[in-house]
């Protein structure tokens, strides 16, 4: 099915994590001007609101926005796929080979002769399904930013200074960095090593497991903190170093004072100067790499922050390796008695491993510069969120929409699908602190300010494409789903990262083996285990003849299921009396949500409003504290599309491919099941 074409070039802007609920109400304050405008040239229902797949997590969602098929055609159900024998083993799911589906872009390239862009799209991108010339391709083996699945030469770096420390001491893996507002770390001279290994460990898990082809064990969930606010904890290397007079300089200005750091895993130590301004004041940090040295490679004055510092660090056999780091002298006593300093994690420079063709790399370096990395700090903190975070995403959207810009202005590419981590990249940091709990003493309405600022610079992002409107583009603002602020804690269910076990293992179907002290411990007793929660949404009966040590007969699969889904919806939680299942049903049932089939679990569940974690384990329909929704956006102006169109269709997140494909006058994708918005089609 071929039709003239309405259009001859478009670019999706997709923004991970934007909520239409959020959008709208920012939008209609005032606060997002260019959103606005959008939807006055072009169409939208009146609540922004695209019906949204499910499961609502990132790599199912965003292939569906490329292929136009449900995640139960497709085949992509979650961050990672479950190994169908052993049910404690999975594989890492960003990976275009696992796709059962046609992306759309295939079809631009391949049959329609289109030179098409596709630009970190963390949904079956990557790598490159198709050899056609036309298809260029940038990473998508993770969402959180370009390059980041390559493995970073160093952690990041929080140097707290103080002149009551006599020596500098080296602290690897630790997360001190306290709550609330004011200082990072104050009394930094009383800080203990409280190495936080495991969390780290899991960190660098997540992060790198995008080269991973073979399978590995699910994390045992048995606490919040292992849960998917994990990939938002600070994991860093802490310095105590000691502030003494500068000496043994070549060259220091008088009244100086110096610090030692450590960096590249702690193989390296530098020396720095604390210098006074004129008015006597210290408020400079220069930093070196010797004594011997006359000019630093970096100066920063307090509150200062520097991004993409060409920097080095040494490999595990000493050699100097290029890198990009970003500084920042977060504050700094008048005195120059202590000092906080954060330096990111090292990126490596000249890495074209995730750009197809690599002649791409070098394009993007010569005009616009090289990749960012952002600062991965803790959300806890205000003043990181406010003084690091949010500026550190400011950088890498400026970057991001100069890259997009530059290929739109130079006629590069006809067809451009992108795809932008700012509001989930913030999200999995500090959404849940816009919800007041008692345990952690937070203060709600500083972070939904925070979550405003997101959304103001998401604005300013989509701004810099309004001009192209007037230049022939069609531009499509979507998401693959909304953030929730979640209201109630404690209850260990719809985690994507591992087994969920408590309240499996209180309705007796999980059964974990105790040690000698008849402790509970994190492994797995298979020979008392019906059934297991894992990957979110799904539960496995671990069942005879499937799976090596399964003990449930297959003439009982049925009933056990009854059972299990009733135990589910008659569960309450223990601290409020709630519900916390809103949904459960057998595997041949979920066809009717676009799920099922051999890539999702023996039954499939999400948990209750109030209950949502960020988002993963919901419905695509549901709300959460603080005006959030896990819906995704959708608003579509240019060339072919209505202006200024309000319509009153359920948009569906399938409708998307057909759409765009209907006004370039292409085919639709072999497996595409939604339909074009007709409505908003300018005819």
């Amino acid at each position: 099915m071929e039709r003239k074409a309405l259009t001859q070039k478009v670019i999706v802007l997709g923004v991970d994590g934007f909520d239409p609920k959020l959008a709208k109400k920012f939008m209609d304050q005032g606060k997002m001007p260019a959103l606005k405008e959008f939807t006055l040239k072009g169409s939208a229902r009146e609540d922004l609101v695209l019906l949204g797949a499910m499961p609502t997590v990132t790599p199912a969602l965003w292939t569906t926005l490329a292929t136009g098929a449900y995640p139960g055609t497709h085949g992509i159900t979650c961050f990672f796929a479950s190994d169908s024998v052993y049910l404690d083993t999975m594989y890492y799911n960003l990976d275009s080979r696992k796709c059962k589906a046609e992306p759309l872009w295939n079809v631009f390239a391949e049959k329609a002769n289109k030179k098409t862009l596709v630009w970190h799209w963390p949904g079956s991108s990557w790598p490159p399904t198709s050899d056609s010339p036309n298809l260029h391709v940038v990473d998508g083996t993770q969402p959180s930013g370009i390059n980041n699945g390559i493995p970073f030469l160093d952690i990041l770096k929080v140097v707290a200074g103080s002149e009551k420390l006599t020596v500098s001491e080296y602290l690897p893996n630790t997360s001190h960095v306290a709550p609330g507002q004011g200082c990072i770390i104050d009394n930094v001279e009383d800080l203990m090593d409280n190495g936080s290994e495991a969390e780290t460990s899991y960190f660098r898990k997540v992060i790198s497991s995008g080269n991973n082809s073979k399978g590995f064990q699910f994390s045992i969930m048995k606490d919040e903190e292992c849960g998917i606010e994990a990939l938002g904890n600070m994991v860093c290397d802490t310095i105590k170093a000691a502030i003494k007079p500068a000496s043994g300089w070549i060259q220091a200005p008088q009244d100086a004072k110096e610090f030692t750091f450590i960096v590249s895993n702690g193989l390296e130590r530098r020396p720095a100067l604390i210098l006074k301004n004129e008015q006597g004041i210290y408020d400079t940090v220069q930093f070196f790499k010797s004594k011997k040295e006359t000019t630093s490679y970096l100066t920063l004055k307090n509150g200062e922050i520097r991004f993409d510092v060409r920097d080095t660090a040494k490999n595990d056999k000493g050699a100097d390796v290029a890198c990009d780091r970003n500084y920042q002298l977060l504050d700094l006593a008048k005195d120059g008695s202590k000092f906080n300093i954060i330096i990111n994690n090292a990126s490596q420079v000249g890495r074209d491993d995730y750009f197809h063709p690599k002649s791409l790399y070098k394009e993007v370096l010569e005009n616009i510069g090289n990749v960012p990395v952002n600062f991965r700090v803790n959300g806890s903190n205000e003043t990181l969120v406010r003084n690091t975070m949010l500026p550190s995403w400011e950088h890498y959207c400026e970057w991001q929409a100069k890259c997009l810009t530059y290929f739109m202005t130079n006629n590069k590419y006809d067809i451009i699908f992108s795809h932008l981590h700012n509001l989930d990249g913030v999200g999995h940091y500090y959404w849940h602190y816009a919800c007041r709990q008692d345990e952690w003493n937070n203060n709600e309405a500083a972070y939904q300010i925070f979550q405003e600022e997101a959304y103001r610079q998401t604005d300013r992002y989509l701004s810099h494409f309004l001009p192209f409107l007037d230049q022939g583009w069609t531009i499509i603002i979507t998401s693959d789903h909304g953030l929730l602020t979640q209201e109630y804690h404690g209850v260990i269910l719809g985690e994507i990262h591992g087994v969920n076990v408590p309240v499996m293992s209180q309705l007796g179907y999980t059964v974990m083996i105790k040690d000698e002290k008849g402790n509970e411990t994190k492994e797995i007793d298979w020979s008392k285990t019906k059934a297991i929660a894992i990957r979110g949404d799904y539960i496995y009966i671990n069942l005879k003849g499937r799976n090596p040590q399964g003990i449930v007969d297959p003439a009982d699969k049925y009933e056990l299921e009854t059972q299990i889904i009733s135990d589910l919806y008659n569960y309450r939680d223990p601290r409020t009396g709630r519900r916390v299942v809103s949904v459960a049903m057998r595997n041949k049932d979920a066809v009717l949500l676009g799920m099922g089939g051999p890539e999702c679990g023996d039954i499939i569940y999400f948990t209750e409003e109030g209950y949502n974690k960020i988002h993963a384990d919901s419905l695509s329909t549901q709300c959460g504290y603080a005006d959030t929704s896990v819906s995704p956006i959708f608003v579509a102006a240019g060339p072919g599309i209505k202006t200024n169109c309000v319509t009153k269709r359920v948009i569906r997140q399938v409708d998307v491919v057909p759409t765009i494909a209907t006004i370039t006058g292409v085919r639709m994708p072999a497996q595409c099941e939604g339909a074009p918005v007709y409505q908003i089609i300018a005819e």
